[in-house]
C-alpha cells in the first residue's frame, strides 16, 4: 500500500467515524433510544430485573460495534499523535489528544449511554488545580480529558499503562503524566514531583483517584492522601476541587463482556475547597465527603 493511499484510506475512515459518532451521540441525547429500552421492557413486565436483561440483551449487540470504534480510534489517532508532537510540539499534541478524547467519549454512544458532564463552577485556567475524583471505571477518564481540557489536566498513572496501547500509552508518556510503579516508592515519589514541578511552571492541572483502584460497584473506598500531600507541599497555591462520578461501573458491571446499555452517566464538578491553613489530610477528608454526598447508590 502506497503512502498516498494509505493516507487517503485514514482520511476517509475519519471523515466516516466523526459522522457516524455524531449520528449515535444525536439519537441517545435526542432520547430516541432510551424510550425503545423503556417501552420493550414495559411489555415483558417492567421490572428492574426484566430492564437489567434488556440492558445486557442490547449490550451484547452493540459491544462488537463499541470496541471496534474504540479501538480503530485509538490506531488512527496513535500516528497523529506522533506527527502532532513532532511537528507541533506540546500544543498541537495536546490539541490531538483532546480530540482524541472526544471521539473515544462518542463510543460510549453507541452502546446508548449518555454522557453528562456538569461545571458550573468558574475556575481559573492560569492556576494549578488538583481534581479529586472518585474512580468506577477506565471509562472515567476519556469525558476526564476532555471536558477539562483547558485546564491541561494529568493523570497519575501506572507505568504499565504507559506502554503496549496505542494512543493511550504515547500520551501517557509524552503528555506529561506521571507514570508511577507501585513496587518502587522513590520512583512513584519523583515522577509525581516532576508532575508537581509542571503544574507549578507551566499551571498544569492534575486528576487524581484517591482510592487507588476503581470501584466494581459504585461504592467509594477511603481516599488516600499520598500523592495530594507532596503535590500540595511543591504547590501549595493549587485549588481543589473535587469531582464526583456517578454510574460508569455500571458500563462494565457484567465484566469487558458485554458492557452494559442505555447507561445514563454523569461527572459533577463540585465547588473548590480551600486548602488555606489546613492540612492536606484535611482538605482530602473534606474533598472525600462531598463526593461521597454526591455518589448515587
Amino acid at each position: 500500500m502506497s503512502p498516498a493511499y494509505a493516507g487517503l484510506f485514514l482520511f476517509n475512515s475519519f471523515i466516516k467515524i466523526f459522522i457516524f459518532a455524531g449520528i449515535a451521540k444525536d439519537l441517545v441525547e435526542n432520547a430516541m433510544v432510551e424510550p425503545l429500552i423503556h417501552e420493550i421492557s414495559c411489555r415483558i413486565g417492567y421490572t428492574k430485573t426484566a430492564y437489567l436483561h434488556m440492558n445486557k440483551f442490547f449490550g451484547y449487540i452493540l459491544t462488537p460495534f463499541h470496541y471496534l470504534y474504540f479501538g480503530l480510534i485509538l490506531v488512527i489517532f496513535h500516528p497523529i499523535q506522533w506527527i502532532c508532537l513532532k511537528l507541533g510540539g506540546y500544543e498541537a499534541h495536546k490539541r490531538s489528544v483532546d480530540i482524541l478524547n472526544w471521539f473515544l467519549t462518542s463510543s460510549y454512544y453507541l452502546l446508548g449511554n449518555s454522557v453528562h458532564f456538569i461545571n458550573n463552577q468558574q475556575l481559573p485556567v492560569a492556576q494549578p488545580i488538583i481534581f479529586i475524583a472518585n474512580h468506577q471505571s477506565m471509562y472515567d477518564i476519556p469525558p476526564l480529558i476532555y471536558f477539562l481540557r483547558k485546564h491541561h489536566a494529568k493523570f497519575v498513572s501506572k507505568i504499565e499503562l504507559a506502554s503496549g496501547i496505542p494512543s493511550i500509552s504515547f500520551n501517557l508518556k509524552y503528555g506529561g503524566a506521571a507514570n508511577i510503579d507501585r513496587s518502587d516508592p522513590k520512583q512513584s515519589i519523583a515522577e509525581i514531583l516532576k508532575l508537581a514541578k509542571n503544574m507549578k511552571d507551566k499551571n498544569w492541572s492534575t486528576v487524581i483517584f484517591p482510592e487507588g483502584t476503581r470501584s466494581k460497584t459504585g461504592v467509594m473506598k477511603p481516599f488516600a492522601v499520598g500523592g495530594i500531600a507532596t503535590i500540595l507541599k511543591k504547590v501549595p497555591h493549587a485549588i481543589i476541587v473535587p469531582v464526583v462520578i456517578n454510574n460508569s461501573w455500571k458500563m462494565v458491571q457484567y465484566g469487558s463482556f458485554p458492557l452494559r446499555a442505555f447507561t445514563a452517566m454523569s461527572w459533577e464538578v463540585l465547588a473548590p475547597i480551600s486548602s488555606e491553613g489546613r492540612t492536606a489530610e484535611d482538605v482530602v477528608k473534606a474533598a472525600e465527603e462531598a463526593i461521597r454526598e454526591k455518589v448515587v447508590p
